[in-house]
């Protein structure tokens, strides 16, 4: 089993999720990325992904292209981003973070514009599947989901216990139906919510009752 490189290179993820073996893991998430933008229709959504799209996402939202350590689109930025605290619905990193510290630090950044009750969809390679011979020597990052559950718990976000794997375990072909946990596919996507806690009433305190005076002598 070939040795997975502990840290992602940003760069040389682009440029592999562009040859015939990465756009199949893409076009593989396309239909599961459309309906997680469309989860939350009354507010705008935000997708980070490793290569322009080949195809359009209905509703209203951004799309970022990652180049680099930033990202390129309507508006090129790095992070922190310049976007208002809490004001996406739902949020789509698409092979954008690894286990470096500036992609961690987007996944932070992501849920911080997040808005309460919003979902943030994480999609990742799986380092289980024999796809990842195809990856080998690029240096792209990839773990665990019990891993990507305590850095999205790490970033205020409640996972959801189990993930769904998506994309082909070894043809290079699209496969458009997902399979509840990673299994032997090459990707697998992970939700989590942004929950903020109730404030817990106050109870009104009881006064002492006080005894009446004594009369004076």
């Amino acid at each position: 089993m070939p040795a997975i490189s502990p840290a992602g290179q940003p760069g040389s993820a682009r440029n592999w999720f562009e040859t015939p073996a990465g756009r199949a893991i893409l076009d593989s998430e396309h239909a599961l990325v459309a309906d997680a933008l469309g989860s939350h229709p009354g507010l705008p959504w935000l997708w980070c992904t490793p290569a322009v799209p080949e195809r359009h996402v209905d509703g209203r939202g951004l799309c970022l292209v990652r180049q680099g350590d930033g990202l390129e689109g309507p508006v090129r930025c790095g992070v922190p981003l310049p976007l208002p605290s809490e004001a996406f619905g739902a949020v789509v990193l698409q092979h954008v973070v690894g286990g470096r510290g500036d992609t961690l630090a987007l996944l932070a950044e992501a849920a911080r514009v997040l808005a309460p009750g919003g979902h943030l969809w994480l999609l990742v390679l799986n380092p289980l599947t024999p796809y990842r011979w195809r990856w080998r020597g690029t240096g792209i990052a990839s773990a665990e989901p019990l891993t990507w559950r305590r850095r999205m718990r790490d970033a205020g976000l409640a996972p959801d216990a189990v993930s769904n794997g998506v994309g082909p375990s070894w043809r290079t072909e699209a496969v458009t139906e997902s399979q509840n946990g990673p299994g032997l596919r090459a990707a697998y996507a992970l939700r989590g919510q942004k929950r903020h806690l109730p404030l817990t009433p106050m109870r009104t305190r009881r006064a002492m009752p006080m005894p009446l005076a004594a009369p004076a002598a």
